[in-house]
């Protein structure tokens, strides 16, 4: 997305998906461009597996996966490919499905590295079961996207309260945990965080 971009990760064992595993990222990044796919792709392996490699150096505690499956093609393919050679590892199999022609699915072409890009047949149970992965993924992140940018939609509105600058904004957030708790917060509560004090306090329950 343009904007709050994210990554997710999920995870797929043996008897299905694992959801206590999976993991979103949130693109910290200052120089990367909106769109920039490779750069951002770049940033979610380097975080997941400079992590795996400073806790789990061994593997003892199953944070290595047996296989990556990559959204995208040849491009973040290769992007991967770099991080985890800066990282120094080597035994990570690694596996890219992108879209076919006019993004259909079942024509899915899958790039691995050192080999030329393969197709599955369109009824090939792999092939559905890969594509499950894929989907599921998309869901797990466009699900966090939207719910973190709905989120920030609605603290913005804070942003309109004269004399409340981003230092008692996130003061008041952290306190209640969010808009709707501030707005069944009464003057006095919200005047005890720091540096609101009962008049602002008032102004704030007033404008909420």
């Amino acid at each position: 997305m343009g904007t709050n971009a994210v990554g997710g990760m999920v995870v797929a064992v043996r008897m299905g998906f694992s959801k206590p595993h999976y993991r979103t990222f949130n693109i910290k990044s200052e120089e990367l461009t909106p769109g920039d796919d490779f750069g951002m792709m770049r940033e979610v392996f380097q975080r997941r597996f400079a992590r795996a490699l400073k806790e789990d150096p061994e593997g003892a505690r199953g944070s290595w996966p047996d296989l990556v499956l990559i959204d995208g093609g040849q491009g973040q393919l290769s992007a991967v490919q770099e991080v985890l050679a800066e990282l120094g590892i080597d035994d990570v199999a690694l596996v890219a499905i992108a879209k076919g022609p006019d993004r259909n699915a079942g024509r899915e072409r899958f790039f691995l590295p050192g080999r030329e890009p393969v197709t599955l047949d369109a009824k090939d149970p792999v092939l559905y079961y890969l594509q499950r992965l894929r989907d599921e993924a998309h869901r797990f992140a466009n699900t966090y996207n939207a719910d973190l940018r709905s989120r920030k939609i609605r603290e913005s509105i804070l942003e309109d309260v004269p004399g409340l600058g981003p230092a008692r904004r996130a003061a008041l957030l952290a306190q209640f945990g969010g808009l709707d708790r501030l707005r069944a917060a009464s003057p006095e509560e919200i005047a005890g965080v720091k540096g609101i004090g009962p008049r602002l306090a008032a102004e704030i329950a007033a404008f909420l």
